[in-house]
């Protein structure tokens, strides 16, 4: 499914070199660009992190060689780290909260990973909390803690960024990409403040999360549909810093709805909530671009779409808004 031209010698070999691809209702004058990352192997950019971290921890010795990893995710994390896991020699066990995909899970069982479910009003902090719970049970694990650990950074900026930057010539005038661990849109955004210090960063949550507040805005919490990205607990995110942001775009759960059905409909992406809201906020952002509104250096906005609508059709992704659960 991705670009490469050659016989290859495991599926780890696939992960990245995904297509960029301008979305077509990018306003007159200022381009959007997604970053297709359903092209990865376990189709999300979480194959990135998984690969990237267990590498790089193995070379470091953080983990054993035929060690136990236990993370907490939502479930992208979790097929990529399983994917990574066994071609690597590690076994893998995650903590899902209950309201996640149950294609997600699915998935990692199909790759041989344990799962193991929290209550989902425990939120995230909970799984985080049981996975550390877990890992004193066992003699050879490590919990490489996405939402803490520089590495997830360091993949985007190492990988993604370089990848987004060679297909634009390097003119990229702004990066919107959706916060949940934040390690895509740093990683990003570090790469990106490095080639131009005038690049704007925005940030992407959905509408009920707390990311906001960290720039000082008075929003209120509640449950949101959307996956993937928010958070109602920011002592868990300890990768994001404000201030590399110029402004954090809170997306209400009925756009980015509407947003990935008209995504299908009229530009054939596949793609999920998450992707809608960063489609929704990377035109709000060109169209400010094209107002006059932000002083961008090049009339180009890139984002991510992190994974494919599949993983969410028991949910009813694409039915009414009423009737899709998220």
């Amino acid at each position: 499914m991705t670009t490469h031209r050659r016989p290859l010698e495991n599926v780890l070999d696939t992960v990245g070199e995904t297509p960029l691809m301008r979305v077509q209702a990018s306003p007159d004058g200022v381009d959007v660009y997604a970053k297709l990352e359903s092209f990865n192997p376990g189709a999300s950019v979480k194959d990135r992190i998984g690969t990237y971290m267990l590498e790089q921890m193995l070379e470091r010795g953080e983990v054993a060689e035929g060690g136990t990893i236990i993370e907490p995710t939502a479930g992208n994390t979790g097929i990529g780290f399983a994917l990574a896991a066994k071609q690597l020699g590690l076994d893998a066990v995650f903590v899902v909260p209950e309201r996640f995909s149950v294609e997600k899970q699915t998935l990692m069982r199909a790759l041989d990973a344990d799962v193991v479910n929290t209550p989902t009003e425990a939120g995230m902090g909970g799984a985080v909390n049981r996975a550390h719970e877990l890992a004193e049970e066992f003699d050879d694990a490590v919990v490489p803690q996405q939402f803490a650990n520089p590495l997830n950074v360091e993949a985007h900026y190492e990988l993604t960024a370089p990848e987004i930057y060679d297909a634009l010539d390097g003119e990229v005038g702004a990066v919107v990409a959706g916060c949940g661990t934040a390690g895509t849109l740093m990683g990003l955004t570090e790469y990106a403040l490095e080639q131009d210090s005038d690049t704007y960063i925005t940030a992407v949550e959905p509408e009920g999360s707390f990311y906001a507040r960290t720039k000082g805005a008075d929003v209120d919490e509640s449950e949101y549909k959307i996956e993937g990205i928010g958070t109602h607990d920011l002592t868990t995110n300890q990768l994001f810093h404000p201030e590399l942001v110029d402004t954090i775009e809170q997306v209400s759960d009925r756009d980015a709805h509407d947003e990935l059905k008209r995504l299908a409909r009229e530009e054939g992406h596949l793609v999920a909530s998450s992707a809608g809201a960063a489609s929704v906020a990377a035109q709000r952002v060109a169209r400010r671009i094209a107002d006059g509104d932000i002083d961008a250096p090049h009339d180009t906005v890139v984002t991510v779409f992190p994974d494919s609508s599949e993983r969410y059709l028991s949910k009813g992704i694409y039915g009414s808004y009423e009737e899709w659960e998220g």
